[in-house]
């Protein structure tokens, strides 16, 4: 990978029972903040893929090479269809996560139940296969899509040069909790 080279990392932070704020942060092999951008999307809601989609096309940056996404299921199971984001978005899309889990159907299915249950399922089971990678002493779960399992590795090592979180994510959810602490303390 190039010196220079380009990920969006996103995350998110939410206070209330309604909206998450969500940060994306552009982020260099450097370690150099390039850009930011911001969005929301609904707690226990359906709208998180369209919402990062509308994220990326307001960032409108052609030179990033890679959107980095904390976790598959933010703002209460609002559950990221990956393989759908890396078609629309034209990039290599990897998700991580920071704590092993047996896999989310069993709280999806203790959360909702119906047609609700049904379309987080369907999107649930789309995703790409979980895997387990070492980063610097610490361990973190990967998955990718439009990327083979090797490059998701070597992007998620590249742009980590510390500890068990990429950059990227770090940064984002930096700017995600600032943002949804300045939302509440303001009343905005």
């Amino acid at each position: 990978m190039t010196v220079g080279g380009r990920a969006l990392g996103i995350a998110e932070s939410y206070t209330d029972r309604e909206r998450s704020t969500v940060a994306g942060a552009v982020v260099r092999t450097d370690r150099a903040l390039d850009g930011l951008e911001f969005s929301s999307i609904s707690v226990g809601g359906t709208d998180s893929t369209e919402r990062l989609i509308s994220l990326w096309e307001r960032l409108d940056r052609e030179d990033v090479r890679y959107v980095l996404v904390a976790g598959v299921a933010p703002a209460w199971f609002n559950v990221v269809d990956l393989p759908r984001l890396a078609e629309t978005v034209d990039r290599p899309v990897v998700a991580v996560s920071f704590e092993e889990s047996e896999g989310l159907e069993p709280a999806l299915r203790e959360a909702f139940s119906g047609d609700a249950l049904d379309e987080r399922l369907d999107v649930y089971e789309r995703l790409p296969e979980r895997r387990r990678v070492d980063l610097n002493g610490e361990t973190v779960y990967v998955r990718g899509a439009g990327i083979d399992a090797d490059e998701a590795d070597e992007v998620v090592r590249t742009f980590t040069p510390e500890g068990g979180r990429p950059e990227p994510l770090r940064v984002a959810r930096l700017a995600a909790r600032a943002a949804d602490a300045f939302r509440h303390t303001d009343g905005l």
